[in-house]
This record gives C-alpha cells, structure tokens and sequence, in this order.
C-alpha cells in the first residue's frame, strides 16, 4: 500500500509523523506523496483539511484518517498514543471506507474569464470587501429571496459543526446528501425581509447567489480565502465526488458532537 503523512508542523506532530514513518518503512509499505491510497493527517482539523485539498484531484483513489495533536477534533480522531495501533491496522486490516458528500462551487464572471470550480470539505463563505452584500439567492432556477447582510456561508453535512455552528445553523449528519446555508447578520425590517432561518438543501437542487450590483467579495473555501471580481454568480450544489476517510474502529458522530460541545 502506498501512503503519505501530513503533519502541521509543530514539533509534537513531526516527532509523531517521523514515528509513522518509521513503523510503516517497518511493515515495508511504500511512501509515496504524488499517488498514496492512504493519507495520514497529523495534527488538527485543518492539517486534514489542507490534505483534502492537496490530494482533492484523487479522490476516488485516496482515502484520509487523522491523528489530533492538540484538541480531539471531528476528522482526526486517532490520539498521540494510539500511533502503534493505528500503524498495525493500516499494514494489516482492510479499512472500512466512509465516504461524506462535499460541496461544489462554481464562480462564473462578466466578460471572457473563464469560470472557476472548487470544493469545499466543510463551507463556502461569501462576503463583501467593503459593507454588506446584496444578492438574489435561488433555489432550482427560481428566485427564493434578496439577502442583505454580512455574509453567506454554505455547508457541507460534514461542517456543519464548524462556522455553520456559530452562525446558528443546524448540525447535520455527516452521511447526509444535503447542504445549508446559513445567514449572516441579514438585514430584516419594513422593506427588507430574508428567510432568517438555516436552509437545508438536498442533493438534486442548485442554489444560485447572484450579486445585485458591482463588487468585490471574500469567498472563502474552507481555509482559503479569495479575492473575487466581476462575480457574475456563484453556484452551490452537492458534488458528484465524495471524501473517503479510512475507518478502523467505529466513529460515533454524535458521541463526538457530545464530546465537543456538552461535556467537553
């Protein structure tokens, strides 16, 4: 089996990196950064997120597991002294494959540049670069709304426990085909009405942000922020491709969402 190791850089995680290193050189598996069939992420949520985006051109050959080093995380949940065991079962075990849906954003522009396609492991966030942002939002080619606010921040199931959360949006499970979009301080009184609530969107519908008038926006995708000009639209919709983690034992996501957020 070919893998690769993703550390974040700090020491603990390169001691812990170079130890996996090792015991797989021991088990006589190939370590390979261009092609692996394995991705070890070691570090927190966004060390894997960064992977994810790294290897997002294989997806259908690789598949991810994380080890945390800091804080117990909803992607790495492997911990420091777990490392022999963990070793063992990538050189021994046939891993289960869990694969969650992710989000697909294509940006398309006035004038002659091409469009531009992304996706997002856990949220597209869409702000203005200068005071609130003005948009038609819709829904299977229709007009649902005109928002005015801060912000928009389309999710995955998967991250929905993330910025999704702290906007009040819903959590969701991660194996669910679906995407939300969550407000952002949205501008509501006697001439100007959004939802308010969360949306919750399944897989065979599109939903369509269209900027109002001329400007420049933040769109972020996941840990990458980009400086946007002459948006003509911004599509969101569940993607064809999948993330594939490697499970070795089980994973209880709401015990985790328990762990995390009620008794700490």
């Amino acid at each position: 089996m070919k893998y690769t190791v993703c550390s974040r850089g700090d020491r603990d995680s390169q001691e812990i990196s170079q130890k996996i290193q090792q015991y797989l050189d021991d088990f006589h598996l190939e370590l390979d950064a261009e092609k692996p069939e394995i991705v070890i992420s070691v570090g927190g949520d966004g060390t894997l997120l960064k992977a994810f985006h790294e290897y997002s051109h294989r997806l259908h050959e690789t598949a991810f597991v994380g080890v945390h080093t800091g804080h117990l995380g909803f992607y790495a949940d492997w911990q420091p002294e777990e490392v022999e065991k963990l070793v063992t079962h990538i050189a021994k075990t046939p891993f289960k494959i869990v694969e969650y849906p992710l989000l697909e954003v294509t940006i398309t522009y006035y004038g002659q540049k091409d469009s531009q396609q992304f996706l997002a492991l856990n949220e597209c966030s869409v702000k203005s670069t200068e005071g609130s942002i003005v948009m038609d939002i819709e829904i299977k080619g229709e007009l649902f709304e005109t928002f005015r606010g801060d912000g928009l921040c389309i999710s995955t199931p998967s991250g929905s426990t993330a910025y999704n959360k702290a906007l009040g949006g819903a959590i969701l499970h991660p194996s669910l085909a679906t995407f939300q979009v969550a407000e952002m301080a949205s501008i509501n009184n006697r001439v100007y009405r959004t939802i308010g609530s969360p949306l919750v969107l399944p897989q065979h519908h599109v939903c369509l942000l269209k900027p109002i008038k001329d400007a420049d926006f933040h769109v972020t995708i996941d840990h990458r922020t980009l400086i946007q000009h002459d948006v003509k639209a911004i599509q969101c919709r569940v993607a064809e491709e999948k993330v594939r983690f490697a499970r070795f034992r089980p994973f209880p996501f709401w015990k985790r969402v328990k762990e995390s957020f009620i008794t700490g």
